[in-house]
């Protein structure tokens, strides 16, 4: 079977500043100023048609810069990544412009996305009403709370449909009810044979949907396979981490966070 992703030594490299001086100075003069950070360090991953892969990691390990780069939002400092297929990002901090208004927004990610002025008036109604924001949806984004994004933002990637969908801590926000009915809708992506790459705080929700786990641990994938196992392994590490000292705790993530 085909990969519909591949990514092959995928590395991401940022500056770390000690002030806005020492950022100015790196761009005008020859001489380097700035720490080298790789928030990724060198990702093999791949991902077949079908596949609903969670990934997992504590704070910092590299997941949201790694589905960014997956959607084409950030590009790589080295490696290979290739991406067949569509792909949408649901996230509630990426995409939407805070001075216009939800159907502005709406309207502006189905044109980036490749739709046709008559195609977004077409699905526009379907989009609002799958969202529920109806009365506030020409209200300025500035005014929505990251509940009301992370509705805007699902209801537009899931209605464009997607190849890869894309999600992001998406879930976490809003309400019981809304939650359900966006996990209906993966379930729907995923009889149609989508490809979901998902990303979530609840060890429950990616065991209940996902075949395959990825645990990322500062940029590095700390281990790849089937759920059960993956998770296994990822749970009796968290356990064992929550039992650490506040300064042990820091200790093992300046170790390993900054170890390249």
């Amino acid at each position: 079977m085909e990969y519909v992703i591949e990514l092959e030594n995928v590395k991401k490299k940022y500056k770390l500043y000690k002030n806005q001086k020492e950022r100015l100075l790196d761009l005008i003069l020859p001489k380097s100023y700035g720490e080298e950070f790789y928030a990724l360090k060198g990702v093999d991953f791949k991902a077949q048609a079908g596949d609903t892969i969670g990934f997992v990691g504590i704070n910092g390990s590299g997941k949201s810069t790694l589905l960014n780069i997956v959607a084409g939002i950030s590009p790589e400092t080295s490696g290979s990544v290739i991406v067949r297929g569509q792909t949408a990002l649901i996230s509630v901090a990426t995409g939407f412009k805070e001075s216009l208004t939800g159907r502005e927004n709406l309207e502006m990610k189905c044109l980036m996305l490749g739709f046709s002025k008559q195609e977004i008036d077409a699905m526009e109604e379907e989009i609002i009403e799958f969202s529920e924001l109806n009365r506030f949806i020409d209200q300025p984004m500035k005014n929505y709370s990251s509940g009301m994004k992370s509705r805007l933002g699902f209801a537009i990637s899931v209605m464009v449909d997607p190849d890869i969908l894309i999600i992001d801590e998406a879930l976490s926000v809003g309400d019981a009810t809304f939650t359900k009915k966006c996990l209906d809708k993966i379930k729907e992506f995923q009889q149609k044979g989508k490809t979901i790459i998902f990303v979530s705080h609840s060890n429950y929700q990616i065991k209940q949907f996902c075949n395959k786990v990825v645990w990322l641990e500062y940029g590095k994938v700390k281990a790849y396979g089937p759920t059960v196992e993956t998770m296994k392994a990822y749970e009796e590490f968290i356990a064992e981490f929550n039992k650490l000292s506040k300064e042990e705790k820091k200790a093992y993530q300046e170790k390993h966070k900054f170890n390249n």
